[in-house]
């Protein structure tokens, strides 16, 4: 687990992927003016947390109760990116008491549902991965120029973040098995969610992981939530900008705080 930085914590739990240092520059943004924790998905072999495949899902729920405890935390502020989103949704309706707010970025919905692309990758995650690699350029390269306009520093971009890819490798069969796990799973109804949410979604056009009105099926749901746009970012903005994606989140969580 990782504990970095100072002030008012956030829970920050990464998407599918489920390795942290994905989400690495985000972590370094936010840790400037907060407390963050974050964490490898309990079902990654470096997380640290303990992991029952036969309780699919609920794994998830178990190990933010393991990470909060673990950080002495008897509430904190839950944000969720991707994958994360719908573990960080399903936590809040489920442990009312210890959300203070909620942040779900580009989220999946318990309604979302695979298209058939990704049902082809799900019935051989492994086999079909070399096919999910070559098409990653088409789904990746509008956003990456939309976020970094010049040519020099995209490039930068690209050896960075391909770098951090390389050195926390994630695995297609275990990525298929969340997506299992979720469909599988019988959520709870985010209309109970009693914490104060924010909604962070990329432009429509550019995220092409995860749909913006899938996203924003909970603004439908969650009581008095409020939606933010990351301009000039689709699906990447927490790593292409770090710094304005926990501008947003921070201002969220420091303006209820002023409130309170």
């Amino acid at each position: 687990m990782v504990d970095q930085g100072s002030g008012t914590p956030i829970v920050l739990i990464p998407g599918i992927q489920g390795r942290w240092e994905w989400m690495r520059p985000s972590v370094a943004a936010l840790a400037r003016r907060h407390r963050v924790i974050t964490f490898s998905l309990c079902d990654e072999r470096t997380s640290g947390f303990p992991c029952d495949p036969a309780r699919g899902f609920e794994n998830f729920v178990d190990q933010l109760d393991h990470a909060l405890d673990r950080a002495g935390l008897a509430t904190a502020a839950i944000a969720g990116v991707s994958y994360g989103g719908l573990i960080a949704a399903e936590y809040a309706a489920r442990r009312p008491t210890r959300v203070s707010r909620l942040m779900l970025a580009s989220a999946l919905h318990p309604t979302w549902r695979p298209d058939a692309f990704q049902q082809r990758l799900l019935g051989s995650p492994t086999l079909l991965s070399p096919l999910f690699v070559a098409t990653a350029p088409r789904r990746m390269n509008p956003e990456i120029a939309a976020a970094i306009p010049g040519a020099g520093a995209r490039l930068a971009f690209t050896i960075t973040h391909g770098a951090r890819v390389a050195t926390a490798l994630t695995s297609p069969a275990r990525m298929a098995r969340r997506i299992t796990w979720a469909l599988a799973h019988r959520f709870a109804d985010p209309r109970t969610v009693q914490a104060p949410s924010l909604i962070v979604t990329g432009e429509p056009g550019l995220d092409q992981v995860v749909p913006v009105d899938v996203t924003c099926r909970y603004l439908q749901e969650l009581p008095a939530a409020h939606h933010v746009v990351l301009p000039h970012t689709g699906h990447l903005g927490c790593v292409t900008r770090p710094d304005e994606f926990a501008s947003v989140l921070g201002r969220f969580v420091d303006d209820l705080r002023r409130c309170a």
